[in-house]
């Protein structure tokens, strides 16, 4: 087994942050048959005025050349009874270590204020990141929410790593920079991102599951100017979206006055939009008196959009939907060796009543294979082959040989061309 690919995961709800560390460390090497190249480790943020022990502890008793990690308000992992548990708002580590033969491994950390300017060579974020960009690497980013240019590293990468995949989140459970951490080896970083760059022997596949529905028919934008759109189909916007609602159900009614949102259509030339063509922005204001309505992000004349609805029935099937594709699509392929999940902390059990749910519903579909993970405030994964920074999202990176997956990003489902 020392030549093949191998993962674990170990979670524990120890209160005692030397208990769970030892905990997490022995279920996840005793899991291996050799030694772990990489390890990636979550932390609840009932640790936060420990978080600065976390990599001292690891340091005694774990022997790894690769760690990132960060904090977080919730964290997945697997029992030791091999059940997959989504933790939140408690004590809990969740602890991920890979045997990675074949494959380069490299951490970095990037403060926002050293990104290259926008009209950079694709040389100076290949410089800022050190990774060449073939083989085509694949990312794994942990980023700060109160670090400027997140947005600005991702269109870098894709710029600069055109066919790498590129997931991860950000970290969480604090309202104030000094109640997150970011890991990166042996340092302890509040501001910027921590990523890792695979390159090999290895590839991630994405399922991207935002959690709407559509509603009404696909719109064009006429008219806009910046994110505020001026018109729709050659009409008032805002009279658009109150015919739309007064053709809705009673119960839509209701939740598109708190939970509606646009979706964005991210190919130009498909002809027929389904789920999982749109990338979902949320809708941030009208002006009654121009009827025009404002979104969280920039739209152009010519762009085509759709309303969408969100709730915890249009979570759960929209994340379903995706899984039986990624089923139906993998079918004759060897089986992946692990699965890495970042949420919106919009999710879990606020959402749905109940814990465990993304986590059980997507292990129902992929069985057997170790999961960690993480709630974040913002969750990073592609859509339609670019990078972006979600919101309510299930980002699920699943892990696979290269010569078992397809190796682009084209592979990822809630990400079609």
């Amino acid at each position: 087994m020392a030549d093949q690919m191998q993962w674990a995961n170990a979670l524990s709800t120890h209160h005692s942050l030397e208990a769970a560390v030892t905990d997490v460390v022995q279920q996840a090497v005793s899991s291996l048959t050799a030694p772990a190249d990489l390890g990636l480790v979550f932390i609840s943020s009932a640790f936060t005025s420990e978080y600065s022990r976390l990599l001292p502890l690891l340091a005694e008793k774990l022997s790894v050349r690769v760690l990132i990690g960060c904090s977080a308000a919730g964290v997945v992992g697997k029992t030791s009874e091999s059940q997959t548990q989504e933790i939140e708002a408690e004590p809990a580590i969740s602890l991920t270590l890979a045997h990675l033969p074949g494959v380069d491994i490299r951490a970095f950390h990037i403060l926002g204020d050293q990104l290259p300017d926008s009209d950079s060579s694709p040389n100076a974020w290949i410089d800022l990141v050190g990774v060449p960009p073939s083989p085509v690497p694949q990312f794994i980013l942990l980023s700060s929410a109160f670090s400027s240019g997140t947005n600005d590293l991702l269109q870098g990468l894709d710029f600069a790593y055109p066919g790498s995949v590129i997931v991860g989140g950000q970290a969480s459970g604090g309202f104030v920079s000094d109640r997150i951490a970011l890991f990166c080896n042996d340092r302890l970083y509040r501001q910027g991102t921590v990523g890792l760059a695979l390159s090999g022997d290895i590839v991630l596949e994405t399922i991207v599951a935002q959690g709407c529905r559509p509603i009404g028919e696909p719109l064009q934008v006429t008219k806009a100017e910046r994110n505020i759109i001026l018109e729709l189909d050659e009409q008032v916007p805002l009279v658009v979206l109150r015919n739309l609602i007064g053709t809705l159900s009673e119960q839509d009614k209701m939740l598109a006055q708190h939970s509606l949102f646009v979706g964005l259509a991210m190919n130009e030339f498909k002809l027929s939009l389904e789920q999982g063509d749109f990338l979902i922005r949320n809708l941030l204001g009208v002006d009654p008196s121009a009827g025009a309505i404002a979104i969280g992000d920039r739209v152009r004349p010519g762009q085509r959009l759709q309303f969408h609805l969100r709730d915890a029935q249009a979570s759960a099937e929209d994340l379903e939907l995706f899984l039986q594709e990624y089923q139906a699509q993998n079918s004759n392929q060897s089986s992946p060796s692990a699965a890495l999940m970042f949420s919106c902390v919009g999710r879990g059990a606020g959402l749905y009543g109940k814990p465990n749910f993304d986590s059980q519903l997507f292990s129902l579909y992929l069985k057997d294979i170790p999961m960690g993970g993480c709630f974040c405030g913002g969750e990073i994964g592609p859509v339609s082959g670019r990078t972006f920074l979600h919101g309510y999202t299930s980002v699920f990176a699943i892990c696979k040989r290269r010569e078992q997956g397809i190796g682009n990003r084209e592979q990822g489902i809630g990400n079609r061309e």
